[in-house]
């Protein structure tokens, strides 16, 4: 298969890592395959924040909730929904930015940032490190906002850590395929059973590498999405200026 195919289809989250700087060339180099990436219109509204400093990536790790493999790895990048940046270009091209004040611009920053960050894990396992996305940034915003020191109209959305691993964590399985990729239309015959298929086959893998506490992922989908878990989000970006009712 070729190289590039075998390694997406190998993801895995690290979550263990060397107390092993990254050069600053491979860094670089990942970190350039980000900002290589496609963006909406062009409108490249999306910034990375990279901290390398142990005391503020503690902090960071306190933000998310005490994710200790985040103080652990030697890097943290901080992917930014940047629409300071757009309104910089707009206000020079004689005109106001509107797009930051409703859900599509919110929408089209997030995609953008989510394609970032795909790049960057791709980039970074390809160089030989290992990673993890973080969502947990999002529990405490407006801390990471002021940690970063985040201008109106920008919002941190997500994080990912980088490193040389330590121990390595295994390949998770999947919803069965049929559940992922439909054939012309979404195909919503047999999905229970599909379900119940997996949290038998999520079950036995949860057993398999000794996570007790594992939990079938219906189970785990209803113990998150029961409730808004990250309640400050709407608040928060509205004070960055951001609006969801156009």
């Amino acid at each position: 298969m070729n190289p590039t195919l075998d390694l997406m289809q190998q993801h895995r989250s690290s979550r263990s890592y060397l107390d092993k700087p990254v050069p600053a060339d491979v860094l670089n180099a990942v970190l350039d395959a980000a900002w290589r990436g496609p963006t909406s219109i062009n409108g490249q509204q999306v910034s990375l924040v990279v901290v390398q400093d142990p005391t503020r990536r503690a902090e960071i790790a306190r933000i998310a909730g005490g994710q200790p493999w985040i103080a652990q790895a030697p890097v943290f990048v901080t992917v930014v929904v940047d629409f300071h940046k757009t309104a910089v270009g707009a206000r020079l091209a004689g005109e106001e930015q509107v797009i930051h004040d409703s859900v599509e611009g919110f929408a089209v920053g997030a995609v953008d940032a989510g394609i970032a960050l795909g790049n960057l894990m791709t980039a970074a396992r390809a160089a030989g490190l290992g990673v993890v996305p973080i969502g947990g940034i999002r529990r405490d915003p407006q801390a990471m906002i002021n940690l970063l020191a985040l201008p109106p109209l920008t919002f941190p959305i997500a994080g990912v850590a980088l490193g040389y691993v330590d121990q390595d964590s295994s390949v998770k399985p999947r919803l069965p395929r049929d559940s992922f990729v439909h054939a012309e239309a979404y195909q919503t015959a047999g999905l229970e059973e599909r379900i119940q298929q997996y949290d038998q086959q999520l079950a036995a893998y949860w057993q398999d590498i000794g996570r007790a506490e594992g939990q079938p992922w219906s189970a785990n989908v209803a113990q998150f999405y029961r409730s808004v878990y990250f309640p400050q989000v709407a608040p928060v970006a509205r004070e960055q200026g951001f609006g969801f009712d156009r």
